[in-house]
């Protein structure tokens, strides 16, 4: 298994979260979705999977449901 973690900008409420989880699930791979939302702030997503996930299809299952990937350092 392989545990990603990614930093998301956008995420204020649980719908916001919902639109996330459905988004990455559809990812070839992906077992499991778990959000820390902060509201307003920078929301902690970790994804587990059974493949190496490309980050530039992260980014944009990210960016399909609506909200931002953003840096670790942010």
């Amino acid at each position: 298994m392989n545990t990603t973690t990614i930093n998301v900008s956008g995420m204020t409420c649980g719908h916001c979260v919902s639109s996330v989880t459905e988004e990455l699930t559809g990812l070839k791979g992906v077992e499991s979705v778990a959000v820390d939302l902060n509201a307003g702030g920078i929301s902690e997503v970790t994804i587990t999977s059974t493949l190496t996930l490309d980050p530039a299809e992260i980014g944009e299952a990210i960016a399909e449901a609506g909200y931002l990937v953003v840096s670790n350092n942010a």
